[in-house]
């Protein structure tokens, strides 16, 4: 059972399936993710601190108020991280050119730290944080990078966002919660 509006929170989380726009509404009628949240959220304002594209899914921070959004989204103010499967087999090199960097027609694409936790077949899981989040940015980062063997993009098959600052997504695909005022004190701490 899910808590009512509680006017003293000032954020809630959100673990976001693929296939959920965010935005608060859709000229097509697709879902977002207001439709995963109580009416109350986009009665109230909530809104989302950043984005997860339509087939990324995991951490979703909503708040009400314009100076935490501001502060968590502030090019490093704040690292993000993810888990990704990306379709191909990751070398150090990959690993060496995604902390280095990639140019793109948005600016330099990079990683803070790129960790090899896996792999299965054709594919590589990887820990990865990034201080910024422009449009895409690990998707392009890793789609820049060519498989050693084919010659292809590497290419992101699953991207999950499991952290921000110090928060770690704790909630199951498709629910929500309130943060703590620990849990958001620890956060907007700098």
């Amino acid at each position: 059972m899910h808590p009512t509006a509680n006017p003293s929170q000032k954020l809630l989380v959100l673990n976001k399936p693929k296939g959920y726009l965010v935005t608060r509404s859709d000229d097509l009628g697709r879902k977002t993710v207001y439709d995963l949240l109580p009416e109350w959220a986009y009665n109230d304002g909530w809104m989302p601190i950043g984005r997860l594209d339509l087939d990324s899914k995991g951490l979703l921070l909503f708040t009400t108020e314009g100076y935490i959004g501001n502060a968590l989204t502030k090019p490093g103010n704040c690292i993000k991280t993810y888990e990704i499967w990306v379709r191909g087999h990751v070398t150090d090199e990959h690993v060496a050119q995604a902390l280095k960097g990639v140019q793109s027609p948005e600016g330099l694409l990079k990683a803070l730290t790129v960790e090899k936790i896996g792999t299965g077949g054709a594919k590589t899981k990887l820990r990865v944080t990034i201080d910024e989040g422009k449009n895409r940015h690990i998707r392009r980062l890793f789609g820049a990078l060519k498989d050693q063997k084919f010659g292809t993009p590497l290419k992101v098959l699953e991207l999950t966002r499991i952290g921000i600052g110090s928060f770690e997504l704790d909630v199951k695909l498709g629910e929500w919660r309130y943060l703590s005022v620990e849990e958001e004190k620890r956060l907007l701490r700098k």
